[in-house]
């Protein structure tokens, strides 16, 4: 069960080549592009930077069929899956600022990227504008039904009797799946390996088929898998219990004080004109407080949440700041 699976040894080659590809990528332009009367008169993309099947995927194919009706045109799901998220955000990165290229946001290539990459070909800061915030949410720490352990407590002691042959999966370095693993790691003062895959849905996937012990990802992902007995939940990451698993308990239960929530956000590109920014803001906000949204979401763990482009861009500072402490206790490193 600790044994981590096949397709995930060669990460380390795999992890270079993607980055060697990333970095030679052309540098960012910044100049700003007119709105074009009558935008958008032609069909927008949304770039999700992982594979399909995760929580960000599921999220951007709700919020891109309704915001496609609000705007009139069709707005198509495109994943960019790849080097935590870097190279969703090059793609991003490589189309005009014209607004109509969609960016869907997680902290991963905006805020724990560049706190990793120092030579990442980007500035999350400068090359993105916020447009709203989407959605937020809890991960929950999973594990295999073989997994000889109940509770955190118990998956601790495990992991204490085991140093280092316990592993967890994650959406990729850098990713908030990663970082809440090492911080569970750092908070109960156990030893873990870290199992890196390019996206949610692979993730999970090889946990549900016993190649990795356990996860901690996207709550609403897991619920159908916890519910339908192919993963047991030991603990959620918000303060407190959360409804749709009411008989799960708080990790902070175990390790006081523990707590991360996920967010999901909409960018575009910097220089996309303030008027298609404030028009997509608009059209989000009324989106995600929509009786629509409020039914797509309703027992997955995850809330709806539009924002103002101001707001969006306090959170990602928020995140920032918490993140850089984690990764400096961490030691994480990309090589």
């Amino acid at each position: 069960m600790t044994r981590a699976p096949k397709r995930a040894r060669g990460w380390t080659q795999a992890r270079r080549r993607l980055l060697a590809a990333v970095l030679g990528c052309p540098a960012v332009l910044t100049s700003t592009v007119r709105a074009e009367p009558g935008w958008p008169s032609r069909p927008l993309r949304l770039v999700v930077p992982f594979a399909p099947g995760g929580g960000a995927d599921a999220t951007a194919r709700f919020v891109a069929q309704e915001l496609g009706e609000a705007l009139g045109q069709p707005v198509a799901v495109d994943n960019k899956g790849g080097g935590g998220g870097t190279l969703g955000a090059m793609a991003v990165l490589a189309a005009p600022a014209d607004g109509y290229t969609l960016f869907h946001a997680t902290p991963g290539p905006l805020v724990t990227n560049p706190l990793l990459m120092p030579a990442l070909p980007y500035d999350a800061e400068r090359d993105f504008a916020p447009v709203s915030l989407l959605v937020r949410a809890a991960y929950a720490l999973v594990v295999h039904p073989a997994v000889p352990a109940g509770s955190v407590a118990e998956l601790i002691a495990l992991a204490r009797a085991q140093p280092g042959q316990l592993a967890f999966s994650s959406a990729g370095i850098g990713a908030g799946s990663h970082l809440t693993g090492e911080l569970l790691r750092i908070e109960a003062g156990i030893d873990l390996a870290h199992v890196p895959y390019r996206g949610t849905g692979p993730s999970v996937q090889d946990v549900v088929a016993g190649q990795v012990p356990m996860t901690i990802d996207s709550l609403s992902v897991l619920i159908p898998l916890v519910r339908a007995g192919r993963l047991r939940a030991l603990g959620v990451t918000t303060r407190q219990r959360v409804a749709e698993l009411p008989e799960v308990p708080a990790i902070a239960e175990t390790l006081p004080g523990f707590e991360v929530t996920v967010m999901n956000g909409l960018m575009v590109r910097s220089g996309t004109p303030e008027a298609i920014v404030h028009r997509l803001s608009q059209a989000v906000v009324r989106i995600m407080a929509s009786p629509a949204a409020a039914r797509r979401f309703a027992g997955t763990g995850t809330q709806p949440e539009g924002s103002t482009p101001a707001a969006l861009g306090a959170v990602l500072e928020e995140e920032r700041r918490t993140w850089r402490g984690v990764i400096a206790r961490a030691g994480i490193r990309l090589e």
